[in-house]
């Protein structure tokens, strides 16, 4: 999880409580507040989780990179093996 996803969880709930709060009270303008930090939290979320699938795929591809070319190079070395023999 990173920085993104954390903040965007902060909004959301910061959001939501200050949403309840102007409904309790009947204050519209802290509603819409709440309301518009929520949406900015679900941004931040999505954004967060965007990186985090990028980050996780790069990582994947690099594994898969290094065991081919660890796969290669014995392939390679058995067969200047089979050469010298």
């Amino acid at each position: 999880m990173n920085r993104d996803r954390i903040k965007g969880t902060i909004d959301e709930t910061a959001g939501l409580a200050k949403r309840k709060v102007g409904e309790s009270l009947g204050n519209t303008k802290l509603e819409v507040q709440g309301m518009v930090q929520q949406v900015k939290g679900k941004v931040e979320t999505a954004w967060g989780k965007a990186k985090d699938s990028v980050h996780d795929a790069n990582q994947e591809a690099q594994i898969k990179h290094k065991t081919r070319m660890d796969v290669e190079l014995e392939q390679a070395t058995r067969n200047d093996n089979r050469g010298n023999k």
